[in-house]
């Protein structure tokens, strides 16, 4: 069995799902918007097998810890599906949040609240930080262990002040799914 590309974002929020949701019908793909929640409450073999019915790729799986300090139920998922064989996680959307932890991930791309490449993480609003190459979030510490090819760093996809609303077309959300779509060559799909 050929393995399906899925890219991973590790928000599942009403806001997360409606934007996903939306995109997956503009751009192309399937988004288990079913299985999406804040928090995570899908098992692996849940998401594995609506990974395996999904018609057309990407799949857009959405994982949510609901800013439980450590690893939640959405990164303990996320790292037993990554391990199937079934599925090649082409990348990863890391959303950041308000958690102030030791919860961070390194990451390939950030796009800020403007929809602008920056070379630092940004916060919840799409705000750039301090530090550089790395975000803050309650579901994204589990990446840096995960073979991701790319990883692009947002703030809270749906919202960031009104610039990524839905009804502007979620744009930082979809600029993050090009870049991750052109980087893995299945644009053309």
């Amino acid at each position: 069995m050929e393995s399906k590309r899925v890219i991973v974002i590790t928000d599942g929020d009403a806001y997360a799902r409606n934007a996903l949701d939306y995109l997956a019908k503009r751009i192309g793909g399937t988004c288990l918007t079913d299985l999406a929640a804040n928090p995570t409450t899908a098992t692996k073999d849940e998401m594995l097998k609506a990974i395996q019915r999904a018609d057309e790729e990407p799949i857009y799986v959405l994982f949510d810890d609901a800013g439980v300090p450590g690893v939640g139920m959405g990164e303990e998922v996320l790292v037993d599906l990554a391990k199937e064989p079934e599925i090649e996680i082409i990348g990863a959307i890391a959303v950041a949040s308000h958690t102030r932890s030791l919860e961070w991930s390194r990451f390939d791309f950030a796009i800020d609240g403007e929809g602008q490449l920056v070379p630092n993480g940004v916060d919840k609003e799409g705000v750039p930080e301090m530090e550089i190459g790395r975000i803050s979030g309650d579901t994204v510490y589990c990446l840096d262990q995960l073979d991701i090819p790319t990883i692009v760093a947002i703030g809270d996809i749906g919202k960031m002040r009104g610039n990524d609303d839905i009804d502007k077309g979620a744009p930082i959300t979809r600029k993050a799914i090009e870049l991750i779509l052109e980087r893995a060559d299945v644009n053309g799909k």
